[in-house]
């Protein structure tokens, strides 16, 4: 049925704005499926995911990818992170628009001196909070949305420092309002996104990249699995997969668990075609050469 966008400076309020929707929503009289998908959902530490570029591209990666797989006319989708590069919303009214759904943004507009205050007591309590020079880090790169962008409207404000927000602020109401209205052919206040040919030859062309990956890296699996099967044990050195791809070097014996728990982060950090980020590999060769090097990595010094 739709996609929102929460979007503000880091410790602005966004997660509670988020469940705050989340409950307008489900006591609405439609009553719609809801759901937050944010860094917590893949128990990602907010620190280590904007520790570096690659990593923040990694983490708007996964997030990305999952948004577009829940994308549905049958469930609203709740996007509940920073959302701080306009380039990225973007991105996101994209797959809103190539699913024909609603979109909007929610956008907490909090003062940097009270993120700030917000941060260091949560940081006093335990709780998940940034460490200083990355907050000052994304409080610098923030990119305030604008209501005359097309991936910023409609925009919905809110301000968790003035009175706090719950279900029944009057910025929720309206943002639940918009997201459950009945539209007909009369309705002008309301504005369901239409899908495009290029939008649905670019979803096409992402679905056979996302094949490509998934076909070739459970090849990989297989040849590692098949060489610790005859080495009975024994030291894995220089696994080849094929003329012109890097060889597998493993330094103990892998079980299929992990090599299976390896795949997923791969394709999660990989399978998406992003402008934030690298896209998917779109043969089966490079893919294979990903995730060796990927493979190499994480269990070559184990």
């Amino acid at each position: 049925m739709a996609l929102v966008v929460i979007c503000g400076q880091p410790c602005s309020g966004k997660s509670t704005a988020a469940l705050s929707l989340s409950e307008a929503l489900k006591e609405s009289e439609s009553k719609p499926a809801v759901r937050i998908i944010n860094e917590a959902s893949f128990h990602l530490d907010r620190n280590q995911s904007y520790a570096d570029m690659p990593s923040e591209k990694n983490l708007r990666g996964v997030l990305r990818s999952e948004v577009d797989r829940s994308c549905s006319k049958d469930s609203i989708i709740i996007v509940d992170s920073l959302n701080n590069i306009k380039g990225y919303r973007y991105e996101l009214w994209c797959l809103a628009r190539a699913s024909g759904i609603r979109y909007c943004v929610v956008f907490c507009d909090v003062e940097e001196s009270h993120c700030r205050k917000w941060n260091e007591e949560q940081r006093e309590k335990g709780e998940a909070s940034y460490n200083e020079k990355i907050f000052e880090d994304l409080v610098r790169r923030f990119e305030r949305p604008d209501r005359r962008n097309r991936w910023d409207s409609p925009l919905f404000e809110l301000s968790p420092d003035k009175g706090g927000v719950d279900k029944s602020s009057p910025t929720i109401i309206e943002a639940v309002s918009y997201l459950t209205k009945r539209v007909d052919s009369k309705t002008r206040d309301v504005k369901i996104l239409q899908p495009t040919i290029a939008t649905q030859t670019t979803r096409a062309s992402e679905a056979n990249s996302l094949y490509e990956l998934d076909r070739a890296t459970q090849e990989v699996i297989n040849a590692i699995v098949e060489a610790q099967s005859q080495a009975h044990g024994g030291p894995l050195n220089g696994i080849v997969l094929g003329e012109g791809l890097p060889s597998i070097d493993i330094s103990r014996p892998v079980g299929l668990p992990e090599l299976r728990r390896l795949r997923r982060t791969f394709i999660k950090l990989t399978g998406q075609t992003s402008l934030s980020g690298a896209p998917p590999p779109s043969d089966a060769d490079s893919a294979k050469r990903m995730f060796v090097d990927y493979l190499n990595r994480e269990l070559g010094n184990s």
